[in-house]
């Protein structure tokens, strides 16, 4: 059966199972993996087995039974995949999170937000930091340790949650995609030979122009749409209210600590790993399972100083169960992701676009767009169309710098965001935005971004090609 086909058939089943039969997330997608994972032929399986054989994803064994596995089993693998990479990372984050709320430290780091900027700029405040800690982080690290303060703010003034959590992802998503060292651009500067500093200095530039377009349409949504703190979180900020506040330094350790040390790490690696023990050290403490454990340890030290033992158990339990269900609903994502990667989608929406060498920059944007769209993950798109790129420029069609391609490339991993991207759900779950808020505000935004950062590419390399 065509990949296109079957991207229709999972899309018409994630979509349809949430908006029209108003199923639970978790099982629209679950159902949506196994219908793609059925129906996906043996021939794809292969080539796709294959092809991982090649990067050194499986082992030669591995991929010659691969065909022939049950559907069933290929969606848990990739259901299993998906935990393994984000389980801990999610884990850890909600405790740091639960902890920083019932402690009264987002309340605090807040009040210091509020104090330096005023609440009518709070949003501005939130754009830049996550702007720029998306860097060293991941962006979805990086909402997770911004979420409670971004509730603590919205309590505290009584306005505009919406434009702050909007205003946090316009700022972090869009150096997720441009700006090295996060794996998508790293993997597509290196595939195309563009120096480092230069893929971040121009990721910086391009993508902050793009975030602006962003925060703008985040003010926009902002008078046509309201959104409450969730009910939950607002009572665990309450409660922490009737505590005296911990001191700021404290306050700031916990969110502070992991990022500093995902920097140091991803310094002391680049351009290569130091050596020596201290680097060694480093290396272990920069792993952002292991950053984020040792942030929310220093929550919940946090926490237990200013209340008790039991109000710190409690906070683990409860950030547990409800992480638990955020991590359910982004692993069903993942496996749908996942069988669809199995079907060639990718590889077929390269090859349909990969001769059209006229317009090289708006070619390169669609097609990591439709992968993308079609996959989920903005890394992996990023990965398929990179070797295009290089195909162009080795095909003598470039007529400017190779950084202006792994831009449009990044820039394409922006649209569209929708149920089968692992973080639509992040920032629908940790936010409190249904499924269709988040189609009609965060989606289009970061599509915007994503147009926006294409047209400033093609101006900049039109006015500084760089040849």
């Amino acid at each position: 059966m065509n990949p296109l086909v079957l991207l229709l058939i999972g899309i018409v089943i994630v979509v349809g199972g949430i908006l029209v039969l108003r199923l639970h997330a978790f099982l629209a997608l679950v159902l949506g993996a196994f219908a793609v994972a059925l129906l996906t032929p043996e021939a794809a399986l292969k080539v796709d087995a294959a092809g991982r054989v090649e990067k050194g994803e499986l082992s030669a064994k591995a991929g010659e039974k691969f065909p022939g596995k049950a559907a069933t089993a290929r969606v848990a693998e990739e259901f299993g995949r998906t935990c393994a990479n984000l389980g801990l990372l999610i884990a850890m984050a909600s405790i740091l999170g639960e902890a920083m709320l019932q402690s009264g430290g987002a309340e605090t780091i807040a009040s210091a937000l509020l104090r330096a900027l005023g609440a009518a700029r709070a949003h501005w405040a939130f754009f830049i930091t996550s702007f720029f800690l998306t860097v060293p982080v991941f962006f979805e690290t990086t909402f997770y340790l911004l979420s409670p303060l971004t509730k603590a703010v919205a309590r505290q003034t009584r306005r505009d949650y919406l434009l702050l959590v909007m205003c946090t992802v316009a700022g972090g998503t869009i150096t997720h995609s441009l700006v090295p060292p996060t794996p998508g651009p790293l993997f597509v500067a290196g595939e195309l030979g563009v120096p480092i500093g230069r893929m971040m200095g121009m990721g910086c530039l391009i993508g902050f122009g793009a975030a602006l377009f962003g925060s703008a349409f985040a003010l926009w949504s902002n008078r046509r749409h309201t959104l409450e703190v969730p009910a939950e979180d607002a009572a665990t900020v309450d409660s922490a209210l009737h505590h005296t506040l911990p001191p700021l330094g404290l306050s700031l350790v916990p969110v502070t600590l992991p990022i500093f040390l995902i920097a140091l790490s991803a310094w002391i690696n680049s351009p290569k790993p130091a050596p020596g023990v201290f680097a060694a050290v480093v290396r272990i403490l920069g792993e952002k399972e292991m950053a984020l454990t040792l942030g929310a340890c220093f929550a919940l030290l946090l926490l237990a100083w200013k209340r008790d033992r039991a109000a710190t158990n409690k906070a683990v339990g409860h950030a547990l169960s409800s992480g638990a269900i955020v991590l359910l609903i982004i692993c069903a994502g993942g496996a749908f992701g996942g069988v669809l990667r199995q079907t060639g989608i990718a590889e077929v929406l390269g090859a349909q676009l990969a001769s059209a060498q006229t317009f090289a920059l708006p070619v390169l944007f669609l097609i990591t767009t439709l992968v993308r769209t079609a996959q989920g993950s903005a890394t992996v798109a990023m990965i398929t169309a990179a070797p295009i790129a290089k195909a162009f420029l080795e095909g003598g069609h470039a007529h400017v710098n190779p950084v202006y391609f792994a831009l449009a490339i990044g820039c394409g991993s922006k649209p569209f965001s929708w149920m089968n991207d692992a973080g639509f759900w992040i920032i629908s779950r940790l936010s409190g935005l249904r499924e269709d808020q988040m189609l009609r505000t965060v989606s289009p935004m970061m599509a915007l971004q994503g147009v926006a950062g294409l047209v400033l590419t093609m101006i900049a390399a039109w006015l500084w090609p760089m040849t």
